[in-house]
């Protein structure tokens, strides 16, 4: 046996010592590793067994399971899911993050993008657009210190927001800019302005334009109008998404003019919330397919997207016609009060055969019109009465009641519709090009939101598509519903690097279970947190732990094909 003398011992520790620095010293070191996972890439490719490795803000690598790294936190997924993180393609939480960047209704069911846009968007802003939005604030109030789409996006960055956030430039929008709120057809010059604004948001960041044809003013645009836009934004790259003139009566009309544009402008082009409203109308969801799928094999870029919920939410005033809002809210309520006018929209509101899309006769009943916003304090106790409820206590027809309140709240009165079939949810979502989007807020229950009531979508249109339609219903694989919110959105939108779990991508990550992820939301009380969802990272940095909000808010902007540094 040798003999070590102390000297020999401890050159053999130190030598020891130095081998193992050496071997530590050539591992590879990053930010954080996710190990234990399932993972799913976003591609709708069958999941791995590999550890996520982060540095920067970006995934770096995707290790051998269990293969040595150093790293300045790992997460144990305990073979849960690991996904790229969610895209909400309709968001409306352009307000409640604002006033509460954590965006925890959402975040909670992993969506790591909020895409805004729907007809609206949030900038450009004039002084007289500024005015009448302060005016119209109802619980969410706030300042509005920017002017542009770009300038509000990187107000909310500043602030600090938990999601990333995104936007198309709103037509009704570049209308109110350049025209107002009057039905009016816009000169040669003043259209070519309006192509010139919706450039510059493109400049900014933009994604595309988005339209939204059932509500004034956005109503007024012809085809023509919409093309010309859209030519503008697809000049840069830009899509094309719409809420169509009609989602019922005129259902196959309303893609027949999307498929319309996007034939003119060969861009990308998306249906809002895709559906059949009023049951007459169910039977047309088919219909409504075979169009998009035809239009899609002459090769045009066509796709959809969707809630997971029958009723829709949108505006009692939408239950009256477009001509009331023409001229802004305040020519709305100098309407409301006219004795001769109402008698006209009680006419117009009990005729099956208007013109325009009568949400109200959609429904069927009364009983099927639950208002659940209201901006004034003494209406607040009437949020989640029927319609038909508010009217029999007041002793006023369901016409007069609805006038009244829309005066008496100064306000739109934000409303559950029940107008679509579970068959043709299911039929919907089956479709390979149908994304997702909330068309809700993103909020928590406390605070200012507390003082209104909500639709259940914005708490659980995640959730419940992965937990009722994907896992219970089985309408998809696993990795299909994935690649529903994460790869199919951010390819259709150019984002570049979004949405997906490989070498290079933004460190958006998600982990579930997927035997467990369930909404809890309801109609009645909608203010529940979905669970299931226990951790997510936004840009790499965890903003999600063990299912509780860290308050972190790491949220960039994420900007379109046409961004230009330096543009605001």
């Amino acid at each position: 046996m040798p003999r070590f003398t102390p000297t020999l011992l401890a050159f053999t520790l130190a030598l020891a010592a130095c081998t193992t620095a050496r071997s530590a010293d050539a591992l590879p070191r990053y930010d954080l590793v996710i190990r234990n996972g399932v993972v799913y890439d976003g591609s709708g490719s069958s999941p791995q067994r590999v550890d996520v490795a982060v540095r920067d803000g970006r995934i770096v690598e995707l290790l051998p399971a269990g293969k040595a790294a150093l790293a300045g936190k790992e997460i144990d997924a305990g073979g849960k899911a690991v996904a790229p993180g969610f895209i909400n393609v309709l968001s409306w939480a352009t307000e409640s993050l604002i006033v509460d960047g954590r965006g925890v209704s959402d975040t909670k069911q992993g969506v790591t993008l909020e895409i805004f846009g729907e007809g609206w968007s949030m900038g450009p802003v004039n002084e007289r657009m500024k005015a009448d939005a302060l005016k119209q604030q109802a619980d969410i109030r706030y300042d509005i210190p920017w002017t542009t789409l770009g300038g509000y996006l990187e107000h909310l960055q500043q602030r600090g927001v938990t999601p990333n956030v995104a936007s198309f430039i709103g037509t009704a929008t570049v209308r109110i800019h350049e025209l107002g709120e009057d039905d009016v057809k816009p000169t040669p010059e003043q259209l070519s302005r309006m192509q010139d604004v919706v450039r510059q948001a493109m400049r900014e960041g933009a994604l595309g334009v988005g339209s939204s044809l059932i509500y004034p003013p956005g109503r007024f645009a012809e085809t023509d109008e919409l093309i010309a836009l859209a030519k503008a934004a697809a000049e840069s790259g830009g899509g094309y998404i719409s809420h169509m003139r009609s989602e019922a009566d005129r259902l196959l009309e309303g893609i027949d003019e999307v498929v319309a544009i996007a034939r003119a402008t060969g861009q990308h082009a998306e249906i809002y919330h895709l559906k059949a409203a009023g049951e007459k109308n169910w039977p047309k969801m088919q219909q409504a397919i075979d169009r998009i799928e035809a239009a899609r094999k002459e090769g045009l870029k066509l796709s959809a997207d969707m809630y997971v919920y029958t009723a829709g939410g949108t505006w009692l005033a939408a239950s009256m016609p477009p001509w009331l809002q023409a001229g802004g809210h305040d020519a709305m309520i100098r309407r409301l009060k006219d004795p001769a006018t109402r008698a006209r929209l009680i006419a117009e509101m009990r005729d099956p055969n208007v013109p325009w899309e009568n949400l109200r006769m959609l429904a069927a009943s009364d009983e099927r019109l639950v208002p659940i916003e209201f901006k004034s304090e003494a209406l607040k106790p009437l949020a989640g009465k029927s319609l038909a409820a508010i009217a029999r206590e007041r002793g006023t027809s369901v016409e007069e009641t609805a006038m009244d309140l829309i005066v008496e709240d100064d306000h739109r009165i934000g409303t559950a519709y029940f107008l679509m079939s579970e068959d043709n949810i299911e039929l919907g979502l089956k479709q390979p090009w149908v994304s997702l989007g909330s068309d809700a807020e993103s909020a928590a229950p406390e605070g200012v939101f507390l003082k209104s009531s909500t639709h259940p979508r914005a708490y659980g249109n995640v959730a419940r598509f992965l937990g009722h339609y994907v896992r219970d219903r089985k309408l998809m694989p696993l990795e299909e519903g994935i690649h529903r919110l994460t790869g199919l959105p951010a390819s259709n939108w150019k984002l570049t690097d979004r949405g997906c779990l490989r070498a290079g991508c933004h460190a958006d990550i998600v982990i579930f279970d997927p035997g467990t992820i369930t909404d809890h939301a309801t109609y009645e009380k909608p203010q529940q947190y979905a669970t299931g969802v226990s951790d997510v990272f936004v840009n790499g940095v965890q903003v999600l732990r063990e299912g509780e909000h860290t308050g972190a808010t790491p949220g960039q902007v994420v900007r379109g094909p046409g961004w230009t540094p330096a543009t605001r």
